[in-house]
């Protein structure tokens, strides 16, 4: 009877721990920077994965960029917390600052890897509170991309070097009419990095915040900055529809000629190098300020997980697999973003002319990466949702761009000083 029950017992144990061993293959991947192509690369890379780990299931939950930031906060109040998101640096800061993501310093020390992680990458990694809340998968560095082609009708032959040549020659190339403009704006969601950029060049200063915690926003360099943009627009340097347009639109602009100047990350000459002959366009440096610099915006983008998330475990080994150092390369080749490993530079992609723009920022002193202050917890609204909806009321002349500022200002030194507060 004894032999009997423990056998029972044994099955039943049995049957509980292949539950568990089922459910605990299940994960499910949120991805928030979307499209196709870049989803399809991703699915070729987890059936890799799912052949090394027979029986694992992955979903993946491609979230459109516009509306993501709501929707995976609708995601995690409804209890449905994914096991690894791809998180933005621009959210960092807000999940990290709410004790919401997992510390990944433990496994960062046992990971044969990390050795060989550049220490920008291992920057990132610990941007929000000084402890690695991701592992970035690359960074993006912003540059200016200009048709040749365009350029030449206006009777211009080179990109422009400094914020006068760049109003000038955007004013030169909307003069050809047939519906052409001089800069693809990006006045919807994705468009806080050309603010905060152009402000900085006019202002000559890469600092958000004076030591007190006030923001530089509101100095006259700053406001200037802004003014050109709403200016550029307002006059028709910018096409009129390009008030609502995010990443897509802007780059189908640029390389249907309908706007022959682009400031963006590598992730975009991925379309355009498929859309146009390398021939027609080039990729410059970003147009210096009055200073003689010019501050042009990094980002990152990297591998989360929530502390709420019920299998850590796999989920750290989906992470390691992504962040392989083969993977990440064929991952920053499709998606646009410079490498975490040390090295990575002299892969022979790399040395292609489009990136001579990039590499000319990162070699000259000309030029000092300008980093969004993602520490703030309420940098990730500021700018999917204030700076969106300001901007645009601005640009359509419902407000007026010192006012605009001055609300930014104002929302940022709060946060400023509220992070301090806790330092």
């Amino acid at each position: 009877m004894r032999a009997l029950l423990c056998q029972c017992v044994v099955a039943a144990l049995g049957m509980g721990a292949a539950v568990f061993s089922q459910a605990a293959t299940k994960l499910t991947l949120v991805e928030v920077i979307t499209s196709p192509a870049r989803t399809a690369v991703l699915q070729e890379m987890l059936t890799d994965y799912k052949k090394q780990h027979p029986g694992t299931e992955i979903e993946v939950i491609s979230l459109p960029w516009g509306q993501a930031f709501e929707k995976l906060g609708t995601m995690l109040q409804s209890g449905q917390v994914p096991d690894v998101v791809e998180m933005p640096d621009t959210w960092q800061g807000l999940y990290a600052s709410n004790n919401m993501l997992e510390d990944l310093e433990p496994q960062l020390k046992s990971w044969s890897a990390t050795p060989q992680l550049t220490d920008k990458a291992l920057a990132m990694a610990r941007a929000a509170n000084g402890k690695a809340t991701m592992i970035p998968y690359g960074f993006y560095l912003r540059a200016m991309f200009w048709n040749k082609k365009l350029f030449q009708q206006a009777g211009l032959s080179e990109a422009p070097k400094t914020m006068d040549e760049f109003v000038a020659d955007a004013k030169k190339i909307s003069a050809l009419g047939n519906g052409i403009s001089g800069y693809c704006m990006r006045g919807g969601v994705g468009g806080t990095n050309a603010w905060m950029m152009f402000m900085a060049a006019m202002n000559g200063s890469p600092d958000f915040f004076d030591k007190q915690g006030n923001s530089t926003l509101t100095q006259p360099g700053a406001l200037k900055g802004a003014q050109l943009l709403v200016d550029m627009y307002q006059s028709g340097g910018a096409p009129k529809d390009s008030v609502n347009w995010g990443f897509n639109e802007i780059v189908s602009g640029f390389y249907s000629g309908k706007c022959a100047m682009l400031d963006q990350d590598p992730d975009a000459l991925i379309a355009i190098k498929n859309s146009m002959p390398a021939e027609d366009f080039a990729v410059a440096p970003m147009p210096v300020g009055p200073s003689g610099k010019a501050f042009p915006t990094i980002g990152y983008t990297g591998w989360s997980v929530f502390k709420q998330a019920k299998q850590k475990d796999q989920s750290w080994q989906l992470i390691q697999f992504l962040s392989s150092e083969s993977n990440n390369l064929t991952w920053s080749k499709f998606v646009g973003t410079l490498p975490i490993y040390k090295g990575a530079e002299n892969d022979p992609y790399y040395h292609s002319p489009q990136f001579a723009g990039w590499f000319a920022e990162l070699n000259s002193p000309n030029y000092v990466p300008l980093t969004m202050p993602t520490h703030l917890k309420g940098w990730g609204y500021f700018n999917s949702v204030i700076a969106k909806e300001s901007s645009q009321e601005t640009l359509l002349d419902q407000n007026d761009t010192e006012s605009m500022v001055k609300d930014w200002a104002k929302y940022l030194t709060k946060e400023q000083k509220a992070w301090l507060a806790t330092q």
